[in-house]
């Protein structure tokens, strides 16, 4: 599964019954009373370092961002990245398997593992498995990222939150998720010394992976220290680190056979199930050191420095076309009529990912004349290398969809692994100026120097480039009543490619493109007062694709543009012993200018047209400490192939749960209990193009999960 592989909203009665449910439940037993509420909203006062604008509330800025705590998570009974999909109408998947690493599409744009994900604001590579355990949230900027990262897909960034230290922590937590993965974590912290000048947190889990899909059983495990020294008032010096591992045989999917959509399959077939199939093994080691100097009132100078250690062993027999044995193909991207196709033996050991970060900036306040700024300026220096072996990628045999057929291991054909190296230096500044008393200015500028390498295991194919480029962003925002703004913004992203050098197949072998430049318009309105939060916004992404025509030798270019607009809303509410969240997003996205003609104004595949993502919390007055909860996740439908002649279905998940919060002998338990796809739809989730094969991915079956969690005094 790496990248060197061949290979209308409704919202329906049952809908309604179960978020409602736990109403009728609590009425028949008698009236409600009204407490004092708290409100698990995003708070007036948020903040998420993703944005840039770390001192500034979320609900004051000029664009989408959503801060997501771990505790929300746990409670709908979410352990992955990709879990994010079933909570923001924005995100959805984009290749997301058992086994492997995380994919996510925000806006319609898959997320580059590479270079849009971040860990307390510094560059990482998410071509790994993320543990969540040692996360205190995950934050996601919505839009073109230019004003945040020097190149990146334009759908945004995912930022996340460490644990640090907070005083005395005492949580042990135990779960268990059908048909048989049990877990334990724990998470430990303490002051300590004179005057509380020292701080420690530790966490540490251990799961055991049994998952409904079927020969993909595996564990993780996670053990991760933060701490922190207060070395004089104004002087804090904070150093963690995580180490991870993840062993787990990883999901294959399944294909059209022939022109047909298949209907969909049992979610418990694995084709990734032959006599000889190792695990994806992943481990990591990750930290960072920041020391944060207070300057004076108004001014702060941090200096942050990360790393990240990846191996991985990325193995797979995976399905892929029908080859014959001289490996020409018919049909090459997808199965056969009679559900059989080519099954190749990947195996890709020792890959290493190695990424550095140094972030030196200065934030603070200042006033020019009758102007008021809040500014951050530094700059960021990057360095990552991509290292592996020679690979195994060759045809082993012929399976079948129902994934009974065995066959052996391939001759081992080689395949080289392409060695990457990249250095970056990033200039930025970002000023938020009040201009009147409601009235701000928002302007980010990010200036990158760029020098990327790359050359096959055996020397062949080297390429070298280098390239500089400035990414501008600019916002007004206007507050027309307490809590509630508006604002118009716009700014552009970066992607900068290579031709493959490759003189068999491009007339312009090894010859870097000029910076791919996507841009972004947005108007918005945000509000968050009191008990109801909402906001709305409309945007228009245009993004660059480098493409080739049929031909061979054809020149590798500019080949139009990706074209994505859309209405994006989301709405939260405490009512008496209700709270309410939901998000809806409508996106019109096209391709325009294509070299192939047959595919412009066409809609992009394994993208939504629609989604909507509800939740509802219901606090039981008659049973204190409960708390009901309901969910629905809705995605309409997907195309499969380019040309939009085939496309999966839309479809409808429920998801219901209960949380128990009561005192016990001086500590805290917080059960949690649930159901996810309570009625066991059989869906085809997703539909990704990959490595120019279309796949299909079914959706989960139903499953339960229950957790207890002990936090002592």
């Amino acid at each position: 599964m790496a990248n060197h592989h061949p290979y209308s909203l409704r919202l329906t009665p049952v809908a309604l019954a179960c978020l409602l449910a736990p109403a009728a439940m609590a009425q028949a037993s008698g009236p409600a009373e009204l407490p004092e509420v708290t409100v698990r909203g995003q708070a007036p006062t948020s903040r998420a370092a993703v944005s840039g604008f770390g001192d500034l509330p979320l609900a004051k800025s000029p664009f989408q961002a959503r801060v997501v705590p771990l505790d929300d998570l746990k409670d709908r009974g979410l352990t992955r990245l990709s879990d994010l999909t079933l909570l923001d109408a924005s995100v959805s998947d984009s290749y997301n398997s058992q086994g492997y690493w995380d994919y996510l599409s925000v806006r319609g744009f898959t997320l580059d593992n590479k270079y849009n994900y971040r860990r307390d604001g510094l560059p990482i590579s998410a071509e790994t498995s993320i543990p969540l355990d040692n996360k205190a949230s995950v934050e996601l900027l919505k839009g073109t990222s230019g004003i945040q990262a020097g190149t990146s897909a334009p759908g945004g960034l995912v930022n996340h939150v460490v644990k640090r230290p907070q005083g005395r922590v005492r949580s042990l937590e135990i779960g268990y998720e059908s048909p048989g993965t049990f877990g334990l974590a724990a998470d430990v912290g303490e002051r300590f010394g004179s005057e509380q000048r020292f701080g420690l947190r530790i966490n540490a889990a251990y799961q055991h992976l049994d998952p409904h899909l079927r020969d993909a059983e595996g564990h993780r495990r996670l053990l991760a220290v933060a701490g922190d020294w207060q070395l004089t008032p104004d002087t804090v010096l904070e150093a963690e680190v995580e180490l991870s591992k993840r062993s787990q045989p990883s999901q294959p999917g399944f294909s059209l056979l022939g022109d047909r959509l298949p209907r969909p399959v049992n979610p418990r077939i694995n084709l990734n199930n032959q006599s000889w199939t190792q695990p994806v093994v992943m481990e990591g080691a990750t930290g960072s050191l920041r020391l944060q100097h207070r300057l004076n009132a108004d001014w702060k100078l941090t200096a942050h420095y990360g790393f990240q250690h990846l191996e991985t062993d990325d193995r797979l027999a995976f399905p892929y076309g029908v080859y014959d044995a001289d490996y020409n193909c018919n049909p090459c991207d997808r199965y056969a009529e009679d559900g059989s196709f080519t099954v190749w033996e990947f195996v890709s050991d020792n890959e290493r990912r190695r990424t550095r970060s140094a972030n030196v900036f200065a934030d603070g306040r200042f006033s020019t004349g009758p102007l008021r700024h809040t500014a951050r300026a530094g700059v960021l220096v990057s360095r990552h290398k991509v290292r592996g072996p020679v690979q195994v990628n060759d045809i082993a045999g012929t399976g079948t969809v129902d994934g009974r057929t065995q066959v052996p291991r391939s001759a081992g054909g080689p395949d080289q692994f392409t060695d990457r190296t990249e250095r970056s230096t990033e200039f930025y500044l970002n000023d938020a100026i009040e201009l009147a008393p409601r009235w701000t200015a928002w302007l980010g500028l990010r200036h990158t120097r760029l020098d990327r390498e790359s050359v096959r295991t055996d020397g062949s194919r080297p390429t070298d480039y280098d390239q500089s480029f400035t990414t501008p962003w600019a916002a007004l925002s206007y507050e027309f009543a307490p809590q509630h703004h508006a604002y118009a913004s716009w700014g552009r992203g970066v992607e900068s490619e290579v031709t493959p050098n490759r003189s068999d197949r491009y007339t312009n072998a090894g010859e870097a493109l000029k910076p791919l430049k996507s841009r972004q318009v947005e108007l918005g309105v945000k509000a968050n007062a009191g008990r109801i939060d909402w906001g709305v916004s409309l945007f228009d992404i245009d993004r660059p694709i480098a493409g080739c025509s049929a031909d061979s030798p054809c020149t590798w270019r500019f080949d139009g543009t990706a074209r994505h607009r859309g209405l994006e809303g989301n709405f939260g509410m405490q009512w008496e012993r209700w709270r309410f969240d939901a998000s809806a997003m409508f996106l019109d996205a096209e391709r325009r200018g294509s070299l192939d003609t047959s595919l412009r104004g066409k809609r992009p595949v394994n993208v939504p047209e629609r989604t909507l993502k509800a939740q509802a919390r219901y606090r039981v007055p008659q049973w204190e400490g409960l708390s009901l909860l309901a969910a629905l996740v809705h995605e309409s439908n997907r195309e499969v192939l380019p040309d939009n002649s085939i496309h999966i279905p839309s479809w409808t998940r429920y998801d219901v749960g209960l949380v128990q919060e009561n005192k016990w002998q001086g500590s805290t338990l917080r059960w949690r209990a649930g159901v996810q796809n309570v009625t066991d739809k059989r869906a085809w989730r997703e539909s990704p193009n990959q490595f120019g094969h279309v796949y299909l991915y079914p959706m989960a079956p139903r499953t339960f999960f229950v957790s207890l969690q002990t936090d002592l005094q």
